[in-house]
């Protein structure tokens, strides 16, 4: 695997990320704790990405593990930014997937 395709791998794994991460955010969660769940899930993500990708023995490259890893944390951030939480989508998901009144969700 090349490092390009090591970004690759990590920019389609992080666009969809953000609407996976939705569903375990809540609406009243600070912004704060909502970035550190995202950037949690996306550090996950990159590793069982590159473990998913080339197996176990791919951690032994440094260079392409770390690729995939900040390919999937930048992608996740930056789609959440440009499409997900302007189109609602998103914002959508954690109200959804909330337990409580609408009032709580919202």
């Amino acid at each position: 695997m090349t490092t390009f395709e090591s970004l690759a791998t990590g920019a389609q794994v992080g666009t969809v990320l953000p609407l996976l991460t939705a569903i375990v955010q809540r609406p009243a969660w600070s912004a704060k704790w909502k970035k550190i769940v995202a950037v949690v899930a996306a550090l996950i993500a990159g590793t069982v990405t590159v473990a998913a990708d080339g197996g176990w023995d791919q951690f032994q490259h440094g260079k392409l593990t770390g690729a995939t890893i900040l390919g999937v944390l930048a992608a996740s951030q930056t789609s959440y930014d440009l499409v997900w939480k302007p189109s609602k989508l998103a914002p959508l998901i954690e109200a959804f997937t909330t337990k409580g009144t609408p009032q709580q969700a919202g």
